[in-house]
């Protein structure tokens, strides 16, 4: 293991009149990070030398108080060979606190973690989502869990998360907890960023995801079709709770709107741009980036039909929106009324707006983006290659209509 270590004598720097001593103190560095002691002796500022590290003359005083720091020096040595023959990573701190018997009580990893989520807690809706906030609480109770089960503890210290840790607890997120394989890294992530909290304030020394990879699986995003969108806002629904939510449905498939983002939506949002055309202006929760979304026909027909809904009239909603989990429910009966065997979610609608809605109708990618408000672009490039697809597969069922339609052809012409 390789690790630099340098010692330093020096005097604590502060305004003296002459005569009056000053106290000696030692600076460790160990792998360019610092930590300070007191050596409980002071020297008159003019007797030392701080090119040597030591008080000039060879006064009684002066050689005895030199051979203390010789005596500190080699014992700091000592020390640091010790720490290496352990073949265990070590800072300057921990080089400190062990020359002084000091020994820290070792952060705890569940107890960094819930320190985390309190802070994240009270910055919701400031600077996080809350849904945020859930992913990250539901990962510290899985770490919880996995250390119960691989450890039989309920806690470890942090120092102790390594590679094995983190591999084991992906094992265990698929195998136990049967999540999938980008559920399982997501989780990974988020524990990851409580590690880098840990390495920052030098609670560990060594990063333990330095050689962990997260690989996510692209996956097909479901969107519906061009036809199943028609037949889905066109079909006649008698329930009040279910032509809502298909109302809902279909207004974020025209707009793009996640669900959290059409919750919040209010009239102040719904203006009219230069051309006199209703559109959204909102910023959106996840990414915080400005959305400017022109209101297509559909959509206008929407807010035409709830304006006098009483939680409208209230200007609490431009929708009466019931909540994401409902929602998602009442989509898998609209699913089965319209015979769409597609999986319904509040968000599919928001990738039927990328594909379906724009991108198949040549709306440019950069625009799509700009209304999804991505930050990333090549998050938008995943729904252009979604639309490649498609493309392939309508001229793929084109070429076998021809050659049908040419078979046929040819089997008249060898008749006549």
């Amino acid at each position: 293991m390789n690790t630099s270590f340098t010692q330093l004598f020096y005097l604590k720097k502060r305004k003296t009149e002459n005569g009056l001593k000053v106290p000696i103190y030692l600076r460790l560095t160990v792998n360019n990070k610092r930590s300070e002691l007191s050596i409980s002796r002071k020297v008159d500022p003019q007797k030392w030398d701080s090119r040597t590290n030591k008080v000039r003359g060879t006064s009684s005083e002066a050689r005895e108080l030199n051979m203390y720091l010789d005596k500190v020096r080699s014992r700091m040595n000592k020390m640091h060979e010790k720490l290496l023959d352990a073949n265990q990573p070590f800072t300057a701190l921990d080089l400190k606190n062990l020359y002084i018997g000091k020994k820290e009580k070792p952060r705890m990893l569940l107890e960094v973690f819930d320190e985390h989520n309190k802070q994240m807690e009270k910055l919701i809706n400031i600077e996080f989502a809350l849904g945020t906030y859930k992913r990250y609480f539901t990962t510290r109770n899985h770490i919880y869990e996995y250390i119960k089960e691989a450890y039989g503890k309920e806690d470890i210290p942090v120092q102790d998360v390594n590679l094995k840790f983190i591999r084991g607890f992906e094992y265990f997120l698929k195998e136990k907890k049967e999540c999938n394989h980008n559920s399982s890294l997501k989780y990974v992530n988020n524990f990851k960023k409580i590690i880098r909290i840990a390495v920052g304030n030098e609670w560990i020394t060594k990063d333990p995801f330095y050689n962990y990879k997260i690989k996510f699986k692209t996956v097909e995003r479901e969107f519906l079709s061009k036809e199943e969108l028609k037949s889905l806002a066109e079909r006649e629904i008698h329930w009040d709770r279910l032509a809502v939510v298909r109302d809902m449905f279909v207004f974020c498939c025209y707009t793009g709107l996640a669900y959290v983002d059409i919750q919040k939506l209010n009239s102040d949002n719904i203006v009219t741009d230069i051309d006199g055309n209703l559109c959204i202006q909102a910023k959106r929760t996840k990414t915080k980036t400005k959305l400017v979304i022109p209101l297509l026909l559909p959509a206008v027909a929407i807010l035409e039909k709830y304006k006098d809904h009483p939680r409208v009239l209230n200007d609490q909603c431009v929708l009466p929106v019931l909540s994401n989990q409902k929602s998602n429910v009442y989509l898998k009966e609209i699913a089965l009324l319209c015979g769409i065997k597609k999986n319904l979610t509040t968000h599919l609608a928001r990738h039927t707006f990328a594909t379906t809605v724009t991108l198949t109708n040549g709306v440019p990618l950069e625009t799509v983006g700009k209304m999804l408000g991505h930050k990333n672009f090549r998050t938008t490039q995943h729904y252009a290659k979604i639309v490649d697809r498609k493309v392939n597969e309508d001229m793929k069922m084109l070429q076998e209509k021809m050659a049908a339609e040419m078979k046929m052809t040819d089997k008249k012409n060898s008749k006549n």
